[in-house]
């Protein structure tokens, strides 16, 4: 009996390996087509290579940028603002899109501010922020919150209001209390919502900041992008640009991963 189940286990194990393996290689081959074009086009001269450097010599140029400590001074300058006004958003954003969802009254009192700032870009207010808030670090936070605040509460509103009605019925008939409802079925049952919101905004975060630095700035990854570009540093400024792209896809995956973790009665079973 110990011999045939190990028999079936055996085969089950290579096709999950099988399946992994495909799954990865599924995911990469574009990625690494189009690193393969990226190396190869500017050695045949298909483009510029002084604008366009094939991408081992940015590649190389960012390890240096990275042993030097250079992109690290410019990254740290660039995440700590970053992560300061996302988290200030979710703080804000997160309670009040619970309140104005569950609430009808806060809804319609909401609901005309809401329209007003939900299509108003982020970008085209940074000279309101700067006239306001001056060119240092506070109106770059700022414009950081306000970028991140609108896909957080409205996807947190939505994730209240889109509950099944099923559920609640459910905990009322249980005689919940307010307090036991929301913790153990709206809270729940938002979370997919609410994250998405929240991976929406941590991009957000990241492009804002990166246009904000441009202006003002003295360190940072936008100022430094700028930076190489007005000294014709053409790989340095590609390493920053790399910087930016990888940080994007660490910060999606941790959101992920962190949505995975609190949306496990989620999970089908397998």
């Amino acid at each position: 009996m110990v011999t045939i189940k190990k028999a079936i286990a055996k085969p089950a194990q290579e096709t999950s390996g099988f399946t992994i393996g495909t799954k990865l290689f599924k995911q990469s081959i574009v990625l690494v087509v189009l690193l393969a074009l990226w190396e190869i086009a500017p050695r045949i001269g298909l483009v510029d290579r002084v604008f366009f450097p094939p991408f081992s010599e940015i590649a190389k140029t960012w390890w240096q940028l990275l042993v030097s400590g250079e992109l690290w001074k410019h990254f740290s300058a660039s995440i700590v603002r970053s992560a300061l006004g996302f988290f200030i958003a979710i703080a804000v954003a997160v309670p009040l899109g619970l309140l104005i969802g569950w609430y009808p009254l806060a809804r319609e009192l909401f609901n005309p501010v809401l329209e007003l700032f939900r299509n108003t870009a982020a970008l085209a207010l940074l000279p309101v922020f700067i006239l306001l808030l001056g060119i240092g670090e506070v109106s770059k936070v700022g414009i950081i919150i306000f970028a991140c605040i609108w896909p957080i509460l409205l996807n947190t509103i939505a994730a209240v209001r889109d509950v099944d009605p099923l559920y609640i019925k459910s905990a009322k008939s249980m005689n919940l209390s307010d307090f036991q409802l929301f913790k153990k079925v709206i809270l729940p049952a938002s979370v997919p919502t609410i994250f998405t919101g929240i991976r929406m905004a941590g991009t957000g975060a990241i492009l804002v900041l990166i246009a904000a630095e441009m202006i003002g700035a003295k360190a940072g990854l936008g100022y430094y992008i700028t930076f190489t570009q007005y000294n014709f540093q053409i790989p340095e400024m590609y390493a920053g640009i790399l910087t930016i792209s990888l940080l994007g896809i660490v910060i999606n995956q941790t959101l992920l991963a962190i949505e995975k973790h609190f949306s496990k009665w989620k999970q089908p079973v397998k």
